[in-house]
């Protein structure tokens, strides 16, 4: 039986089929904004393989709250029907969940040349793990030992408030909550809101997250203080999710920003924001924090999924 993986962002989607062994296949990737639908996306997919590798069941990943058959996707215009895309593919079954509840599935079978370590402490086995990641909107589950198994909580812990930690950012969160009514974690923490930070900090025109990039490697000092920023915000939110959730099993950073900056990201503020809780210092310092910097680690928790691990 082959199932068909499918991580569905806000931008890309991400497909393979599982092999033999219930590994992920290689992998497609597919513009979102070149299909008016997810259904025809897919679809165009399965009409690609041949027809002995045709899958008849499905695991999918999606950035978008998950609470029954009808999803509305956050960051693209897509709504769709859980059973109707089943049935337009021909699948047995199908079972689709939030991205980073996904991703959370992939961390136990995560080794040492998936990650990139960020500060000290040590991961404990079978403790409670997080997951976080800023891409076209920001991620956020968490992992809970049960018996010999693991239980994945998603959630949408990217729509917390955004806290500040100094006066600076007290008056950068007010500027933004003036704009939008709220000032959530993904306001600021995600493409889009790097690109906020970014306005709103210099006074500049608006520009896009991949240009703020390329000026800061060009060595641009405002888009690097604008990257600090974000990252910095990162840390403070990572660390409240690993207070929440007591993630002695480390956290995690997924998405695609920070694996993109990975020396960035390493060199930045963000290990010291996360140790900055006053008492709970040393509970923070003692929790590991880890770049995951493998390629397609959704598409291996859906694969875990599909297998039952």
């Amino acid at each position: 039986m082959s199932c068909l993986l499918a991580d569905i962002g806000g931008t890309n989607t991400r497909c393979a089929i599982t092999d033999a062994a219930g590994r992920a296949g290689p992998v497609r990737e597919f513009r979102n904004r070149d299909f008016d639908s997810l259904a025809a996306l897919l679809t165009r997919y399965v009409d690609s393989q041949a027809p002995g590798a045709r899958p008849d069941c499905g695991v999918f990943a999606i950035a978008a709250p998950v609470r029954g058959d009808d999803i509305f996707m956050t960051n693209i215009d897509w709504r769709f029907s859980i059973r109707a895309v089943r049935d337009a593919l021909g699948l047995r079954e199908l079972r689709v969940l939030n991205d980073f509840e996904a991703l959370a599935w992939a961390l136990p079978d995560l080794g040492e040349a998936d990650l990139v370590r960020i500060g000290g402490g040590t991961r404990l086995a079978k403790r409670p793990m997080g997951v976080i990641g800023p891409g076209t909107g920001l991620g956020v589950a968490h992992l809970v030992p049960i018996n010999d198994s693991w239980i994945a909580v998603g959630g949408e812990g990217g729509h917390v408030t955004l806290a500040a930690t100094d006066e600076r950012e007290s008056r950068i969160i007010g500027q933004i909550r003036e704009e939008f009514g709220h000032c959530s974690a993904e306001r600021a923490i995600s493409g889009p809101g790097l690109a906020l930070l970014h306005r709103t900090l210099h006074g500049s025109p608006a520009i896009d997250a991949a240009e703020i990039a390329r000026l800061a490697e060009a060595g641009d000092a405002g888009a690097g203080e604008t990257f600090e920023l974000f990252f910095r915000f990162l840390g403070t939110t990572a660390a409240n999710l690993a207070l929440t959730v007591g993630a002695f099993g480390g956290i995690y950073i997924g998405g695609g920003i920070a694996p993109r900056h990975r020396d960035r990201f390493a060199a930045s503020g963000f290990r010291e924001r996360f140790e900055s809780k006053g008492r709970y210092g040393d509970y923070l310092k003692s929790i590991p924090t880890f770049l995951i910097v493998t390629d397609h680690p959704t598409l291996k928790g859906l694969a875990a999924i599909a297998r039952g691990d």
